[in-house]
């Protein structure tokens, strides 16, 4: 599996507890004047470092950051090379196609009432104890209720003349998703609810600090299972709720740095659309980007239909999948002009 969403996953919502102590100042000594200062002791002096210690110093100090770095770029270095092998390897096998409409795989009503079922109300992984394990299980139907705002941030390793590439790849998705949902989505510089993070192999495993900031409340264990991804997992995203509710109120997506382009769009398609809602993926799926196979690496207009069900008014966060399912075999006959 190269992508992992994971989502659903319930964010408590509590209150902050500030306490507040006040401290009474002490009196103010009274000042004590003198016409003149009282001599000060001697003090004996401790040895001075040579300069040529000093220079030695200095030198130990640049070949121990150097080292640091080096190995730093080192396994940066050994990320690129494998996510490269990797995106040659499916294009090989045919994978990673970017047809957004194949002729050789027909929608109907029935199978994307079907993939609809299996992508929006089921979750791909279940919780045990700290950790999360691969177990699909049913799920209510959850969606955002308040406007998505899209927060890009990139670590240090990511060149600035590379930036821009990846805002205008991640705005005219996020574009994409508003079309198509009719729900807003839009990039903000600060204060969003879906921070997306380009982090390479160093960056990732330090960002726990950053990561408390952007998602208030984020589970300890969740914060150590995104520093510490395996390189199998190439992106990822977590989506979070309030308490009970099904109404997302956060999410964050990973992204590695070391991506190299197709499987970097890819990622940005999948994790920030299952961050909308479409929280697992399914064998059975096709044409789509919701299925393990890689097949396909960008939205189709598969994705797109889902993404447009799920946000239709008739459909309510919490639904179960025996109140959504005759809505959602509705919505998608209309969708596809066929009688329902």
């Amino acid at each position: 599996m190269i992508r992992s969403a994971i989502s659903g996953c319930s964010l408590l919502a509590s209150g902050a507890l500030v306490l507040l102590t006040a401290c009474a100042k002490d009196p103010t000594p009274e000042a004590v004047t003198s016409d003149r200062p009282d001599p000060r002791p001697a003090i004996e002096q401790p040895n001075q470092p040579t300069q040529a210690e000093l220079r030695k110093a200095r030198a130990e100090r640049n070949r121990a950051a150097n080292a640091v770095q080096t190995s730093a770029s080192a396994a940066s270095q050994t990320q690129s090379d494998y996510y490269g092998a990797m995106q040659r390897r499916l294009i090989a096998q045919g994978k990673l196609r970017r047809d957004r409409v194949p002729q050789d795989a027909p929608i109907t009503a029935e199978s994307l009432t079907r993939d609809f079922i299996a992508i929006a109300l089921r979750d791909e992984y279940s919780r045990s104890g700290d950790g999360l394990v691969s177990q699909a299980r049913t799920a209510p139907l959850r969606r955002w209720e308040q406007p998505v705002r899209v927060q890009l941030e990139f670590g240090a390793s990511t060149e600035i003349a590379a930036r821009p590439a990846w805002r205008s790849e991640v705005a005219g998705f996020a574009n994409r998703l508003s079309s198509a949902t009719r729900h807003p989505v839009t990039m903000t510089a600060d204060r969003g609810n879906f921070p997306v993070l380009i982090l390479s192999e160093d960056e990732r495993r330090a960002i726990g600090p950053r990561l408390a900031e952007l998602v208030p409340g984020i589970p300890a264990s969740d914060i150590a299972i995104l520093a510490d991804l395996p390189p199998a997992i190439s992106c990822t995203v977590f989506a979070y709720s309030k308490g009970n509710a099904s109404e997302y109120a956060h999410a964050v997506a990973i992204i590695r740095a070391e991506l190299p382009p197709l499987l970097r769009t890819s990622c940005i398609h999948e994790e920030i659309a299952q961050g909308m809602g479409l929280a697992n993926d399914s064998p059975a799926a096709r044409p789509s980007i919701f299925n393990d196979d890689e097949e396909f690496a960008l939205l189709t207009r598969h994705d797109e239909l889902l993404l447009q069900i799920l946000y239709d008014r008739r459909l309510r966060p919490g639904m179960t999948e025996a109140q959504a399912a005759p809505i959602v075999r509705q919505i998608a006959s209309e969708l596809l002009g066929e009688a329902a």
